[in-house]
């Protein structure tokens, strides 16, 4: 009996020593630490910013959301989980992939002439395009060479223009028709417009509003309750959202921007849904829990095909310029006045966040700023990639490097340097440093002669001429394109 008595001692403790064991291991990881360095409260005191909503997925999964401020300076009502933004270019990339499933599906052709499925109106004639018809495909990665950049938002009482009277040139900001600037294919330029003929195109195909046709395929079977391309004076517009701000702090008109150009800018949702959508692209990607998306589509939609002046990279929506802590990621970043944010995901992995404020850009930039660094580096994402064969820079070659130059990274005009510290040689360039935090991205001399920077995704062979630097070729998958080096 005392025997027994100890055996059932032993199974009890040992029962509940494994329980704790269990619940040790099973214990998430706390992530409060979040709160107190962003410090998002006072940073929203010292720019007069509204509101903001953030959200951090890690391994696949939301891990932390918080949402700070109010949806109204006129009515204090705090902004929470379920507040959707205006989220100005991130519907884009939503239209990419709304275009890629349609295809999967056999809907449409994405290398076909977009021309013959517009009815409400037709693409200019030009010189660009005599014998060079620009395709769907073309359109969503900007390469269809046409102008209209962005778009001025409309409020309820105002005239709202249709997407036809858009393509015209009949609306604020434009006084002339939209215009193909190059051939289509041969370079890039960001286009609103290029999206909109997307959505008159798949309007006049399907006889239904965008909104309707993103809702029935990737909105409502993703379960994204607070997302929509439902406009403010349509039926069915969402009621938990925040208004936009000028840079006062004072709501702007109604504080409810209204969009008909709706592919290029007129979703709305909240940093949650934009999370959900990215884990469920990230799941697609490695082929696994991805419910919606399939893997064909999640590599098609976010694979680089816009090199040439494409801003270091581009996809179809999505961009592709950066390379932090060694990852591949996919980014939009969404600007409309008074309103706007961002969505970055690493390409494996399921690491990200997204974060949306209803403020104007000198309010809400430098709190986006703030926030993307402070991630970045406090959630320690290194993916661990195997040692790439590296040289060291003969003194020659070094001597030959060190320099300010134009802008070859991004083509955006601003400076860029190479310089030595500690025998090494580092780039600096403020769109590196506003986006991370830092200048201290090291620039690597690969065994193969082509040279990589730490946080920038495309490799680089450096070409010199009279012995000064005279061109980069910038080097990403299967694409190549060579920039003529300006020596400040």
């Amino acid at each position: 009996m005392k025997n027994i008595f100890y055996v059932l001692l032993l199974l009890i403790v040992t029962d509940a020593n494994c329980q704790t064991s269990h619940k040790a291991l099973t214990k998430k990881k706390d992530y409060s630490f979040l709160t107190d360095s962003l410090n998002i409260e006072q940073q929203l005191e010292k720019y007069k910013l509204p509101g903001f909503s953030v959200v951090v997925f890690e391994n696949y999964e939301i891990v932390y959301s918080k949402q700070f401020g109010v949806k109204s300076t006129d009515s204090n009502e705090k902004i929470d989980e379920n507040t959707a933004f205006s989220t100005a270019s991130i519907s884009k990339p939503i239209t990419a992939l709304l275009c890629f499933m349609l295809e999967e599906k056999g809907l449409i052709n994405l290398d076909a002439p977009i021309d013959p499925f517009l009815k409400r109106w037709h693409l200019p004639k030009s010189k660009f395009t005599e014998n060079n018809s620009p395709t769907w495909r073309q359109f969503l990665n900007h390469t269809a060479g046409t102008s209209q950049d962005g778009f001025e938002d409309h409020y309820e009482g105002e005239a709202i223009p249709t997407i036809k009277q858009s393509l015209l040139g009949q609306i604020p900001r434009y006084d002339k028709e939209i215009e193909f600037l190059f051939a289509p294919g041969t370079s890039w330029q960001y286009s609103g417009g290029g999206y909109t003929i997307i959505q008159m195109a798949l309007e006049d195909t399907f006889n239904k509003t965008m909104a309707e046709l993103a809702a029935a395929y990737i909105f409502s079977p993703l379960g994204l309750k607070n997302t929509t391309m439902i406009q403010p004076n349509e039926n069915r517009f969402l009621t938990n959202v925040a208004l936009v701000h000028d840079k006062d702090g004072k709501v702007i008109k109604t504080g409810l921007p209204i969009t008909p150009q709706v592919a290029p800018s007129g979703m709305w949702s909240t940093p949650t849904d934009l999370a959900k959508l990215a884990i469920e692209m990230q799941n697609a990607l490695r082929n696994k829990n991805n419910k919606v998306i399939s893997h064909n589509v999640a590599k098609k939609v976010t694979a680089v095909t816009a090199l040439k002046n494409a801003v270091g990279g581009w996809s179809y929506g999505w961009q592709k310029s950066f390379g932090y802590n060694n990852y591949d990621w996919f980014f939009c970043n969404g600007s409309n006045t008074g309103v706007g944010g961002n969505v970055g995901a690493t390409m494996t992995d399921g690491n990200g966040f997204a974060f949306l404020a209803n403020g104007e850009k000198p309010n809400r930039f430098p709190v986006m700023a703030h926030t993307q660094k402070t991630i970045l580096k406090l959630m320690d994402w290194n993916n661990k990639t195997p040692n790439e064969k590296t040289q060291e820079i003969p003194l020659s070659l070094k001597e030959k490097l060190i320099g300010t130059y134009d802008d070859f990274l991004y083509g955006q005009g601003v400076e860029t340097k190479i310089v030595e510290r500690n025998n090494r040689l580092y780039v600096e360039s403020v769109i590196l440093e506003h986006f991370k935090g830092k200048n201290d991205n090291e620039l690597v001399y690969l065994r193969n002669g082509l040279f990589k920077i730490i946080d920038y995704p495309n490799l680089l062979q450096f070409d010199f001429k009279e012995g000064r630097l005279n061109s980069v070729i910038l080097k990403r998958d299967n694409m190549n394109v060579e920039i003529q080096i300006k020596n400040k």
